[in-house]
């Protein structure tokens, strides 16, 4: 199927809110890892999200000159032709910005949806986070009220981060203490300034103890309730019914998650869920494996010529897509959308 449209990506959404399950948002930085995610997405018969974080965009602009929004640009427009040949809907995000990249990867890659959408086309991506997490509430809303009037008005969604999640994620890092808690306040702000649908729709990365990357279990404490609570003070503020949820949750750093952890952020409105190092590693992992169980055919060694079928990057670049999309389609069973698909 073609990438979603913005109309397909809402009611992905809307689907997953309802139907209380979320689509993985697998990271990706090649064509390789693409298709990685696509194949895992179709096998699983899972709508999903690939996301390109500014290092990745980094990335695949080439180490000539590492320009993000041509990498991230490069690869958007190749999944627009290669999605077409898998039977699932797929979004394309950009993952974490912060405010110093702003200017040098989402404001240029929101130029280009705005001049495709004057022209009558859909946007290239169909969502773009801001990451001001490490800026004050007050400033980290000031500018997602400027992104969220051009995204709206582009036909894209916005994704914000209003606490920090802690670790280390594309050299934006944070310490694991008791800030990795959003508050009934914060999130009453955040809907005062960004509205509740009205002013454009938006993705809500609230914080419950999430660390990026790799961590033991007991090194955080997550608490997906969390997000339960923050729903009530905002329904509360705002003359909701009771049981709503007003926001749709992204669930950051969810590496090392209990099944249970998991389960209860979905029932408490978690829409996408971020996967990246459990995919980096299971891409990774056959490649390493390949290398050191055929040493002497990937090296010429003592003057030996090697053996091409085993270098060739095709040989163990198979392996790692195979491997890769398994970890996807354990994601969507995860996160309950295998089978769910919109047909």
């Amino acid at each position: 199927m073609p990438i979603a449209t913005p109309e397909v990506y809402n009611e992905m959404l809307d689907r997953a809110k309802a139907g209380k399950f979320a689509y993985p948002a697998i990271n990706v930085t090649s064509s390789q890892t693409l298709h990685a995610a696509l194949r895992g997405f179709a096998e699983a018969e899972s709508d999903g999200i690939v996301q390109i974080s500014t290092g990745g965009a980094e990335f695949l602009g080439g180490q000539y000159n590492k320009d993000m929004v041509t990498g991230a640009a490069a690869l958007a427009e190749f999944a627009h032709i290669v999605a077409k040949k898998y039977p699932v809907n797929v979004a394309l995000h950009t993952d974490h910005c912060p405010k110093d990249k702003l200017d040098g990867y989402v404001r240029p890659l929101l130029a280009i949806s705005e001049e495709r959408v004057a022209r009558g086309e859909n946007p290239l991506f169909q969502s773009h986070m801001w990451d001001g997490s490490a800026e004050t509430l007050s400033d980290n809303l000031k500018i997602a009220q400027e992104l969220l009037e051009r995204t709206r008005a582009a036909k894209i969604i916005l994704e914000v981060e209003i606490t920090p999640t802690g670790g280390e994620e594309d050299g934006v890092s944070h310490e694991i203490n008791d800030s990795l808690y959003t508050t009934a306040d914060d999130a009453i702000r955040t809907a005062e300034a960004l509205g509740l649908g009205d002013k454009g729709r938006y993705l809500l990365a609230a914080s419950f103890g999430n660390v990026h990357g790799v961590y033991k279990p007991g090194n955080v404490v997550l608490r997906p309730d969390l997000l339960k609570d923050l729903s009530e003070g905002v329904a509360a503020k705002f003359g909701l019914p009771a049981g709503s949820k007003p926001f749709n949750f992204v669930f950051h750093g969810g590496s090392g998650s209990t099944e249970q952890e998991i389960l209860t952020a979905l029932e408490n409105g978690v829409v996408k869920m971020n996967i990246d190092t459990d995919t980096q590693y299971a891409f990774t992992r056959p490649v390493a494996d390949h290398m050191l169980k055929n040493y002497d055919g990937v090296l010429k060694v003592d003057g030996e010529v090697g053996s091409k079928k085993t270098y060739d990057p095709r040989t163990w670049g198979k392996l790692a897509e195979a491997s890769m999309s398994k970890r996807v389609i354990e994601a969507c069973g995860n996160l309950r959308s295998t089978g769910t698909r919109m047909k």
